[in-house]
């Protein structure tokens, strides 16, 4: 790897583009080539991923509105699919549409470093733009691959939750490299199709604070759309502001460490094998990543626990980042709130301690409806929950080595007899180091259990089939990719929302 050290530098230095870190990724992107077999066979499972939480988030409000404003923007063929229509619409739309569906269950893959990413959400704008230009699968695996290989780079070295900055600045900065391998673009037109990417998604973090919206679904659809936008620009020779890391009124300089900033960003070597995308991570249950072994602990616990109600208190020791937040140390009321929305419940790691710790298991619809959190006894509970930062949890979270790098927590639970009950776990079962690391079955097991009753069984072997042979799959194949549903039952539902102005 090469260390890239990402410093501001004042106009009047002229810094030159081939030391810019822009340059830098757009390089990486358009000398990814030779694909590792291990890198290739995950980015397989991540399409598959993907799929299966998208349509289980078909008959979701927010889906449906992305896709109704999709389908209002049809293009010439070929053009690009969209989950649950048979319209196909420009790619930038399709994209919008579809990286909503995947996104809004919060329930596919993550990574988590200096800042945090849902590297996943950089599918939907490479697919669409895959099969609007008639790319085939080899060049969607090819793009798939070097968008994680950035999104990861950047998220390891550069932290924008610090400064309140959301996730997805560095989302469609890997968007944008991830396309310019695909289609095989010039360093030069990635490198402006990057800034411009960047400079038209960077937002607070708003949307993940408070009462969170839809719009936290909407968020990473925005960048992949905006990443498509800048590159189609850039291809038609447009420039973008440059230096837009680097420069003195850039991103480093007035919305992250400040002038005096020294990042160091690692990216492979020419010909070093893209494999970032193995350090990352899928969720097996619909929860924020740092609760996915909370939820596993919990359902080890409940077989020590006892009758519930003798609980007196329970406390949560883990990492800076999951006590601040999706814990108490977040200071949101709301994540207290019985009445809160499920996008705020689902970053309420005292509320999904409760309802796992109950139930004994979690459903990405059921654990989140209404009545359940409204449950007096769940309520109850709920509210004895705190986090507190543990320093060595914190350390752990931000181990340079993958294979000790920790996620969890510790739980003290104290009865109403003084009594204590504890147990840890660090990461979930589901991670690469878990006690059942996901494999192709796991993959595939996930997508049929999202899949039941929505799509057929023989839809879903062709579904999987298809995805397991996207190597080797021509242009039209890649329309395979999106299982078949009941679009009829779908169009009903959407034509029952308000309407805007598309």
């Amino acid at each position: 790897m090469i260390e890239h050290h990402v410093r501001v530098h004042p106009s009047a230095d002229r810094l030159a583009r081939e030391d810019q870190l822009a340059w830098k990724l757009a390089a990486v992107a358009t000398n990814t080539e030779e694909l590792d077999a291990d890198s290739v066979a995950m980015a397989v499972n991540r399409v598959i991923d993907n799929a299966s939480v998208a349509v289980a988030s078909l008959l979701r409000r927010p889906v449906a509105v992305a896709r109704a404003q999709a389908t209002a923007h049809g293009a010439a063929a070929p053009g690009s699919s969209v989950f649950g229509s048979r319209v196909k619409v420009s790619p930038e739309w399709a994209a919008w549409a579809n990286g909503t569906a995947v996104r809004e269950l919060d329930f596919h893959d993550t990574y988590l470093a200096a800042d945090y990413s849902h590297p996943g959400d950089n599918i939907p704008p490479l697919l669409a733009v895959a099969q609007h230009t008639g790319r085939t699968g080899a060049d969607l695996l090819r793009g798939i691959v070097a968008a994680y290989e950035i999104h990861v780079a950047l998220v390891k070295g550069i932290c924008l939750h610090a400064h309140r900055v959301d996730h997805v600045a560095h989302l469609s900065a890997a968007t944008a490299c991830g396309l310019g391998a695909l289609l095989r673009l010039p360093t030069e037109t990635v490198y402006q199709a990057v800034q411009q990417a960047v400079h038209t998604t960077t937002a607070t973090r708003q949307s993940r604070k408070g009462e969170i919206s839809s719009w936290k679904a909407y968020a990473p659809a925005f960048a992949g759309k905006a990443a498509i936008e800048a590159v189609d620009r850039a291809m038609r020779g447009e420039t973008s502001p440059s230096p837009i890391y680097e420069g003195e009124d850039g991103l480093v300089a007035w919305m992250l460490d400040g002038p005096e900033a020294d990042y160091t960003v690692l990216l492979p070597e020419p010909g070093e094998p893209r494999r970032a995308i193995l350090d990352t991570y899928t969720k097996e249950h619909s929860a924020e990543y740092q609760a996915q072994a909370i939820i596993d602990l919990a359902r080890r616990l409940r077989e020590k626990t006892g009758p519930l109600e003798r609980v007196r208190s329970v406390v949560l020791h883990t990492s800076h980042h999951t006590h601040h937040v999706i814990g108490s140390g977040a200071n949101d009321p709301q994540k207290y709130d019985p009445t809160a929305s499920r996008e705020t419940l689902d970053h309420s790691v005292p509320y999904i301690f409760a309802v796992a710790l109950q139930d004994g298991t979690w459903h990405h619809e059921r654990s989140y409806s209404p009545e359940r959190a409204r449950r007096p006894e769940t309520v109850e509970l709920w509210r004895k929950i705190t986090t507190v930062e543990d320093p060595e949890w914190t350390r752990r979270y931000h181990d340079p080595d993958p294979d000790r790098r920790a996620f969890g927590g510790r739980a003290v639970i104290t009865l109403d007899d003084g009594s204590v009950i504890e147990d840890e776990l660090a990461v979930a079962d589901a991670h690469p180091a878990g006690a059942r690391p996901f494999d192709r079955d796991a993959y595939a097991g996930k997508f049929r259990t999202l899949a039941e009753a929505i799509v057929t069984p023989a839809d879903q072997d062709r579904f999987l089939d298809r995805a397991a042979d996207l190597a080797r799959l021509t242009a039209p194949g890649l329309d395979g990719l999106f299982p078949a549903v009941d679009t009829e039952a779908i169009a009903a539902y959407d034509a029952s929302l308000p309407k805007g102005l598309f």
